[in-house]
């Protein structure tokens, strides 16, 4: 098989994961806003060197099967509300009220749509001269892209040829329009249209990288495209996929990593952890199978497809800490990759947990990033000085105790609700390792486990993905004959969509199931099904979903088992402060120098590949047979 490259593309840092049958290689760089090509070729340039010794990204990109990306673009765009207004003409009646029935919807609602609704009466008698008026009400209220929302595929159909016909495609001034039913066969309107409200609004973010990136691997000559991983957990190519399965699909391959290092470790309960430059998600793996929504969820607001359940919460590596009425707070603002944390050197104005790190004594200055990127403590100095220690009267001292004070509840805060008897944590990003055991104690977690490619965790867990596609098809008037021709129907999309990402249909694994959805209460039953099954759900929304995947290799994680204990060489000492009035002496051990079977205790430091581990008082370590870090409280 040739070589597989994982991406997983962040707000801060783009984290590359190279798999070639046997081994693991994996490398970070910072990530870099104003091109986000840039940071992409950049890593496989490094992965190229830490293979080879050399750079060869020509080398390393002909020896590639597949490159799978994902990216927190469009989820950070969303965060941030960078992105085109969005209107909406619908012949709903009271869609608009439907659509903010709570809170979160009410915000995201006045975030991508606010005054840009119009409503349409498909009886009107002039409907063709209404609907090209409310299209130019609409752009000129600032709309970019328009959802035309109708309450039916057919009624939707009309108004395309409507507007197709007075708003040609090749016309300048022409006005993406986009088409619920077009984008997803759910019978319940408001979550049909917020689907493609956030679809739109992610799409051009989405579109204008992607395809910058797949013209630059085609410079280098090469032949297979460029696949997106999505939060389904299957991957497809960039013409193939869809902007709001993109949402979240960091996350997702870091629940994927978790479910298979659950499955090595016998974890019951695996909570994972992922602290990114902007954010934390957090999910659960239950008896090693990621917990699924049918339907998802993105900033509280329903949407019609099926998500991992994943929460975020706005605190991460490079989150801004500041004081507000007198007292810390975390995040949910980021400094990102640019200007990023004030000790970065690029600008930084804002104090942010790295920072604070650096001040403890917790991260070497040297040896950030593998000894890559030089941190600068005085910028974080002057930062925390003038925006967290002279506002609350204190000394410096005293500002970092409480900043990672606050930092640790923030954490905690966004999984304590998750914990139950026998959780263990899996913390992994770039921060996660750092910040894990004070979080967890906290929670009451009493076992975290820090893998060894912690430090790109999710691009790891896209490893265990294949390439796929899944459709949902509402059967209208459930039956028999409507599901086999439903079933058919679908079955051609199939072989179309898998032939143009390079698999015969034959080849591939095929799941078929019919979605039985209770009005009263929106719960989904999803059922085998075979063509000929009876279909007879009265009062139920009925649809036929198909799951097509091509299996691509995956990789085989070592059991873990017992080792014989042996203390942890040292490779010295670090002073840390551990209070506003003390210095200790940490130890500090490296990783890579670690057997498995060594043991230690806290306090300690641990030095991964691109990461930092705090061990705290208390907490005592092992290296596993398969160089993982398991952490026990003792306290």
């Amino acid at each position: 098989m040739g070589t597989l490259i994982n991406i997983d593309n962040g707000g801060t840092l783009t984290d590359i994961c190279v798999w070639d049958g046997g081994a693991f290689t994996f490398t970070k760089t910072l990530t870099t806003p104003h091109d986000l090509s840039e940071c992409l070729f950049s890593g496989i340039e490094k992965a190229s060197t830490a293979l080879y010794g050399a750079a060869d990204t020509t080398r390393l990109l002909h020896a590639t099967e597949h490159i799978r990306y994902s990216t927190t673009q469009g989820t950070n765009a969303l965060v941030q509300r960078r992105g085109p207004m969005i209107g909406i003409l619908t012949t709903l009646d009271t869609l608009d009220t439907r659509m903010q029935n709570t809170a979160a919807e009410e915000k995201l609602f006045t975030g991508l749509v606010a005054d840009r609704f119009l409503t349409i009466d498909p009886e009107a008698e002039d409907f063709d001269f209404d609907a090209v008026q409310r299209v130019n009400r609409l752009t000129t209220l600032g709309a970019a892209r328009v959802v035309i929302a109708a309450g039916s595929a057919d009624e939707e159909r009309r108004l395309r040829h409507i507007l197709l016909r007075k708003f040609p495609r090749h016309l300048l001034g022409s006005v993406p329009l986009l088409y619920s039913w077009e984008l997803a066969g759910d019978r319940d309107d408001a979550r049909r249209v917020w689907s493609c409200v956030v679809n739109a609004f992610l799409h051009p973010t989405m579109e204008r990288f992607l395809y910058g990136a797949e013209r630059r691997l085609q410079d280098y000559k090469v032949v297979n495209p460029l696949l997106v991983y999505r939060n389904d957990g299957a991957s497809s190519r960039v013409a193939k996929s869809v902007a709001l399965k993109t949402y979240s699909s960091g996350p997702r391959g870091g629940l994927e990593g978790t479910a298979a290092m659950a499955k090595v470790y016998g974890l019951s309960h695996a909570l994972m952890m992922d602290i990114g430059g902007t954010t934390t998600d957090v999910g659960v793996v239950e008896d090693g199978s990621v917990a699924v929504s049918d339907r998802g969820a993105i900033e509280g607001v329903q949407i019609s497809y099926p998500m991992s359940d994943v929460s975020s919460a706005g605190v991460g590596g490079s989150s801004v800490i500041q004081v507000i009425d007198g007292n810390i707070t975390v995040g949910p603002q980021s400094v990102g990759a640019a200007p990023g944390p004030a000790c970065f050197g690029f600008g930084g104005k804002q104090a942010t947990i790295t920072d604070v790190n650096l001040l403890l004594g917790v991260l070497d200055a040297d040896t950030y990033l593998d000894g890559t990127f030089t941190l600068d403590a005085s910028r974080s100095r002057a930062v925390i000085t003038e925006t967290i220690a002279a506002p609350l009267g204190i000394s410096l001292e005293e500002a970092l105790i409480r900043m990672e004070h606050a930092y640790f509840q923030a954490l905690s805060a966004s999984f304590a609700h998750l914990v139950g008897d026998g959780t263990t944590l899996l913390a992994f990003g770039g921060a996660g390792p750092m910040s894990a055991t004070g979080a967890a104690r906290l929670a009451g977690v009493k076992k975290v486990l820090v893998p060894r490619t912690a430090a790109v965790f999710s691009a790891f867990g896209i490893s265990f993905s294949d390439i796929g596609k899944t459709y949902e098809v509402l059967i209208d008037e459930p039956s028999a004959a409507a599901a086999r021709a439903t079933h058919g129907a679908l079955l051609a999309r199939a072989e179309r969509d898998m032939f143009q990402e390079g698999y015969a249909l034959a080849d591939c694994q095929t799941t078929w199931q019919l979605l039985v959805e209770n009005p009263d209460d929106a719960t989904v039953s999803q059922l085998p099904y075979e063509p000929g099954d009876e279909v007879d759900y009265p009062g139920a929304v009925v649809s036929l979903r198909l799951n097509a995947a091509a299996p691509l290799p995956h990789p085989n994680l070592e059991a873990d088992v017992p080792m014989s204990p042996l203390a942890a060489p040292a490779q010295g000492t670090r002073a840390v402060r551990s209070t506003a009035d003390r210095i200790d002496d940490v130890t500090v051990h490296v990783l890579d120098e670690l057997s498995p079977g060594h043991t230690g205790a806290g306090p300690a430091i641990i030095e991964g590949p691109f990461f930092t581990a705090r061990v705290l008082p208390d907490w005592s370590f092992r290296v596993t047979a398969a160089g993982d870090l398991m952490l026990t409280d003792n306290h």
